[in-house]
């Protein structure tokens, strides 16, 4: 189930739009309908969603035009567009405007849930691509980071935790989870190689602290 999964619809055919929505929220996504593309703009200026099921030949502002300008605000909304003009260069004009997937009508709805859950996915898991926090810049692109303008000179390993860190934003971030998203599958649970490796970024880090360690739950930065 995608529970937290936020959608918008943009469908002039309302009736259409209207079925795609009750589809969406039988698998516990929440979903907004709009009609037109200035309205479709207009919603997502306001509200941070997951997904938008975008139809091409939209009233009032072209999908093309709405696709544009999503694409353009750096927004993290996948979008999925749909046509009823199927032939090969129109998907590729669709998917080259920025569209993360691309659905011709008419369409099998178990289809168009799947594609909708699959880019869900794919944007509730989406991190910028440079992190920011006490003073750590943390580019992901070119595996780069630095403290306060000073170059942190960290091993793959120390730049993958220190990640996992900064993405959680706060929040305490168990050994296990480290071990998890750090580690392979090889790594050993039982050792001590979270607490050793934490501790030589901490020192790489420097002054003032900035890593804690919270007794019996894990880490937070």
């Amino acid at each position: 189930m995608n529970v937290g999964m936020r959608i918008l619809v943009a469908e002039d055919e309302r009736d259409l739009a209207d079925l795609v929505a009750v589809g969406l929220r039988r698998h516990a996504m929440a979903v907004d309908v709009v009609y037109d593309g200035a309205a479709a703009v207009e919603r997502l200026a306001v509200h941070d969603y997951d997904v938008l099921v975008l139809d091409r030949d939209l009233p009032e502002m072209h999908g093309d035009l709405v696709c544009g300008e999503l694409v353009a605000r750096g927004s993290r909304t996948r979008i999925l567009m749909l046509t009823a003009a199927a032939s090969v260069p129109e998907r590729v004009a669709g998917l080259g405007m920025g569209a993360d997937d691309y659905l011709p009508k008419p369409f099998d709805y178990t289809e168009l849930v799947a594609r909708v859950q699959a880019l869900g996915r794919r944007s509730q898991s989406r991190v910028p691509p440079v992190l920011t926090r006490h003073g750590i810049v943390l580019d992901r692109h070119r595996l780069q980071a630095s403290r306060d303008g000073r170059h942190l000179h960290l091993s793959l390993k120390e730049f993958a935790v220190l990640e996992v860190l900064m993405r959680a934003d706060g929040a305490v971030v168990s050994a296990e989870r480290l071990l998890e998203e750090a580690w392979d599958e090889n790594a050993d649970p039982f050792t001590t190689v979270v607490r050793v490796l934490v501790s030589r970024l901490r020192a790489k880090l420097g002054n003032p602290p900035c890593i804690q360690t919270v007794p019996g739950a894990g880490y937070l930065l």
